[in-house]
């Protein structure tokens, strides 16, 4: 056979190169090039795709199966509905209502999310707040199907804990199985976890990954924080399933994705889960009173800039400085003093004031805290009870031109999201305070009594009745001021 010539060479490698890839076309160039021998040159080696073996060195493969088939009958789908009032300008008008009867007033709002059975002999099953926040009617789907009806025991909006129960008698079927909880607080990083709910309503569905971070609390747009953090894929309606180890235990009740184009635009890795420890403590105040009770320090802080380091002594800007101690509170109690700055919390790192407050939401009426504290620059431990937090104030006990109305704190996803002040739960009708101008679900950021940030303080703003009291409103996207008479 005649040799081919250089440039036909050259043309016949840039061909293969255009079918095949640069990487075999080169191989072959090289081997054109050689010179020919009587012996057969090596093949060129290309990759390879191979399946995992079945076994290695006869031992099966690991496999999450087996573990899966106990823990996928306690994760369940919670199925709501909710009644609301169309927004409709004309159907208060008995002319529109007379002349157009059959328009709808009301709509049915229906939405899915994940619940995971805890306790199979009494039918409890934990979820997130959010997935039946407002709901009127919840039901739960069972793995194998079955869907029962859900009562509501309670829940915890600034954890974003919910607790149901369904019925255990007479289901017509395999008995509930539950999911033991595991001590969260054992979680390392790069543990591997499974996420097991019902994301976007396609059915029952597993995903794994690791233990990204653990004590995860900057979140934006949540409660108080203390999340495991995972790259198991977590996407709406997932929300309130089980995150389980490796073992087949909860450590942890999935709640969020974050993603800057929304969550409905699909999970990036950054999903978190409420861990266990926190869970069971909530749990157990919901089944104890159906709601949970928070402690508190009684103090208001701000945080440590470069400024008041230098004041105090401090070798770096961090902490919560102390600016007041209300009396009789358990700050006072366990001699806390304006000027002070907590640098720790229980041996968990305080940097800043929204920190100390997220450290305190998490922790239940009459808890034992061990401060690690600093005063003028030399180091302090000292022990609070924490007092339960006041869950709600009545206007006349704070000032008789606020009677009939009722404050309290507000949630801490609005708080997060920089806002400050109290809510207004309940206006009496009838009441001065509605004849003020006052109504349900405003929010007081301001007063001409003084400054405040939370309801302690509003009520500490109080205890010297101004002859003038102005309070600012915030009322949906607008807002004004209103002058108390």
């Amino acid at each position: 056979m005649r040799p081919l010539s250089t440039p036909a060479k050259t043309l016949l490698a840039l061909s293969l190169a255009a079918a095949f890839g640069g990487f075999a076309a080169t191989a072959i160039r090289d081997g054109l090039e050689r010179p020919a021998h009587a012996e057969s040159a090596a093949p060129a080696m290309l990759p390879a795709v191979a399946a995992l073996p079945a076994s290695v060195d006869g031992q099966a493969m690991p496999s999450l199966a087996p573990m899966l088939q106990r823990v996928t009958p306690s994760v369940v789908s919670v199925h709501t509905k909710q009644t609301v009032r169309v927004n409709n300008p004309f159907a208060d008008d008995p002319l529109f209502r007379r002349l157009f009867p059959n328009v709808p007033q009301e709509r049915i709002n229906e939405s899915l999310g994940s619940g995971v059975i805890v306790d199979a002999e009494h039918g409890y099953v934990l979820t997130n707040h959010h997935v039946i926040e407002g709901a009127d009617d919840v039901s739960v789907t069972l793995a194998d199907g079955r869907t029962l009806k859900a009562d509501f025991v309670g829940s915890d909006a600034d954890t974003d804990v919910a607790l149901m129960k369904i019925p255990v008698q007479n289901l017509g079927g395999t008995p509930l199985t539950a999911l033991p909880l595991a001590d969260s607080g054992a979680l390392r990083v790069g543990d591997f976890v499974v996420a097991v709910g019902n994301p976007f309503g396609v059915g029952q569905t597993v995903t794994s990954g690791i233990v990204s971070a653990v004590g995860r609390s900057n979140v934006p747009g949540i409660g108080f924080q203390n999340f495991i953090q995972t790259d198991a894929s977590i996407n709406p309606g997932n929300s309130g399933g089980a995150l389980v180890n490796l073992r087949g235990e909860l450590v942890g009740i999935n709640t969020a994705s974050f993603n800057p184009r929304g969550s409905m635009a699909g999970n990036i890795g950054l999903g978190f889960a409420i861990p266990t420890n926190l869970v069971s403590g909530v749990m157990k105040q919901l089944l104890a009173t159906g709601e949970v009770r928070r402690g508190t320090l009684g103090i208001e802080t701000q945080d440590v800039d470069d400024r008041i380091a230098k004041g105090l002594g401090l070798d770096i800007p961090r902490g919560a400085a102390v600016t007041r101690v209300y009396p009789d509170s358990a700050g006072a109690k366990a001699g806390l003093q304006p000027g002070d700055v907590i640098l720790a919390a229980n041996g968990q790192r305080i940097d800043n004031g929204e920190a100390l407050r997220n450290f305190q939401g998490l922790q239940a009426a009459d808890a034992q805290v061990a401060l690690d504290v600093r005063r003028a620059g030399k180091p302090l431990t000292l022990t609070a009870s924490l007092r339960e937090q006041p869950r709600a104030l009545q206007g006349d006990a704070l000032d008789p031109r606020l009677a009939g109305a009722s404050f309290s704190e507000l949630p801490e996803a609005l708080r997060r999201g920089g806002v400050t002040g109290v809510r207004i739960d309940k206006v009496a009708r009838g009441s001065r305070a509605e004849r003020n101008g006052l109504r349900e679900d405003d929010v007081v950021i301001a007063a001409t009594s003084g400054d405040f940030a939370d309801l302690p303080s509003f009520r500490a703003s109080l205890s010297k009745q101004p002859p003038q009291l102005v309070l600012r409103v915030r009322r949906g996207n607008g807002g004004g001021d209103l002058l108390m008479r």
